[in-house]
């Protein structure tokens, strides 16, 4: 018996949708969300470097650390990245600024001599080289990222989460079955797997929702991600309408193939989670999901044409959606979705159309933090004075936390105990006590993960 001292219980948080090892990392990298220009991203830089000039050699000397900035959102700016302009902040440091979304690396020059990637005069790596050079900057000795992990983990275990779906794109379950014999125990993990890895992970008998032997009950076969699209940020993101600069963005994969991967996942045992942004993207991902007889994942879905709502419902399909996008790229979608944002976003359209709704964050796009996320999906607000971005797309909080904790909207025995303790009302606290919400204890299989002394 544990004494909760009349506090109030809630089911155990899922993160539905996190790059865990990209997260980790982030919180040793310059961010660059706060800055409103390419100039001001590049001057931010040379500050960092200016501050840390003492410890760094002087102009491009190759043995010296690549700086790394995280964060930016250049579909916003009113000017645009270019080799030049970081060229000239940087003074020869190797430097990469990865974007917000993930789509897209921002270089100089030495950072590219030192990759031997090639960009033009915008300095920029999209889409599947972004992808590339983002897990080559991610190489670390396995201890040092791995304690990194573990500092991420107890921060959420601390937040009230019990669990993650981990989209990282490597071959997953090798690393967490590392960290979990090392002591890792904060969390629950979904490791998915990626289509290059697919057939190595069916031939070892793996299938979605499986436990991992050696993973100490903790680590689970996760999703097929598939990625078909880009990103808004990036302007990749495959449109029906073109963007105010032309273009449609981009379809990675097309309908046909998305189709036999489809398959290929139902009689492997796989279920799909299909990345599609776009409206263009999330046609072809609904045809593919009709055309498979499958159910399954589409991850984000951020932009979808009035007439395939219904669909997701018909289909049987889980929308794996990122609330806090909604705010961060609300200025973004209004410029490059101009009169159709209606429809961007749009849980409620999604929860009405019969789709089930899951909520997650795409850390580092977003915090790993679930109360931030459950903020942004019911008020469709933050406190920068402007009011809500489409309310009539909001959520109530019943239904943020049954989205945030895969349906569980009450503990019942026979439940895994895993259980968050709040020293709030969820449902009664002011909107930014509720994005604020103390947490008193997590609970993850009956043990404490955060607030043992309560």
């Amino acid at each position: 018996m544990v004494d909760f001292d009349g506090r109030f219980v809630i089911p155990g948080l899922w993160d539905e949708h996190v790059h865990m090892t990209q997260w980790a990392l982030a919180a040793g990298r310059v961010d660059l969300s706060g800055a409103a220009s390419a100039r001001e991203a590049a001057a931010v830089v040379g500050s960092h470097l200016d501050q840390q000039r003492s410890a760094r050699t002087e102009q491009g000397d190759d043995g010296g650390p690549t700086l790394v900035g995280v964060g930016f959102r250049d579909a916003g700016w009113g000017d645009m990245p270019s080799l030049e302009l970081l060229d000239g902040a940087t003074g020869g440091v190797p430097t990469a600024l990865i974007s917000h979304d993930l789509h897209c690396v921002w270089l100089n020059s030495a950072a590219a001599a030192r990759y031997g990637v090639t960009v033009g005069p915008d300095g920029l790596l999209r889409e599947d080289p972004a992808f590339e050079l983002t897990r080559e900057l991610g190489r670390f000795p396995d201890e040092a990222v791995d304690a990194m992990v573990s500092d991420a983990g107890r921060a959420a275990a601390a937040r009230g989460v019990v669990g993650i779906v981990d989209f990282e794109m490597v071959w997953n379950r090798d690393p967490w079955l590392r960290r979990i014999a090392a002591g890792f125990d904060s969390l629950r993990v979904d490791a998915g797997v990626y289509p290059q890895d697919l057939d190595r992970a069916v031939g070892e008998g793996m299938r979605t929702g499986q436990l991992i032997p050696g993973g100490g009950g903790l680590l689970r076969v996760g999703p097929l991600k598939v990625l078909i699209d880009g990103s808004l940020n990036t302007r990749t993101a495959f449109c029906v309408d073109p963007y105010p600069n032309g273009g449609h963005g981009l379809l990675t994969v097309s309908e046909g193939e998305l189709l036999e991967l489809l398959l290929k996942a139902r009689a492997a045992g796989f279920v799909p989670a299909v990345h599609a942004i776009g409206d263009g993207a999330n046609e072809v991902a609904l045809n593919a999901f009709a055309a498979a007889g499958i159910g399954g994942r589409i991850e984000h879905a951020q932009f979808v044409r009035q007439q395939d709502f219904v669909r997701f419902g018909g289909l049987g399909l889980t929308a794996s959606v990122q609330p806090a996008h909604a705010l961060d790229d609300r200025d973004a979608a209004d410029s490059n979705w101009s009169g159709r944002t209606e429809r961007a976003f749009p849980l409620r359209s999604l929860l009405d159309a019969g789709a089930t709704l899951a909520l997650g964050s795409d850390a580092p796009v977003a915090p790993l933090e679930p109360w931030t996320a459950m903020s942004a999906a019911t008020t469709r607000a933050r406190g920068d004075g402007r009011g809500p971005w489409h309310p009539e797309q909001a959520l109530t909080r019943q239904e943020a936390l049954a989205a945030s904790s895969r349906g569980r909207r009450r503990i019942s025995v026979g439940d895994p105990a895993d259980v968050v303790v709040l020293d709030a009302d969820p449902l009664v606290v002011s909107d930014e006590g509720f994005a604020a919400m103390p947490v008193a204890a997590t609970m993850l299989a009956g043990r404490f993960t955060h607030g043992g002394r309560i």
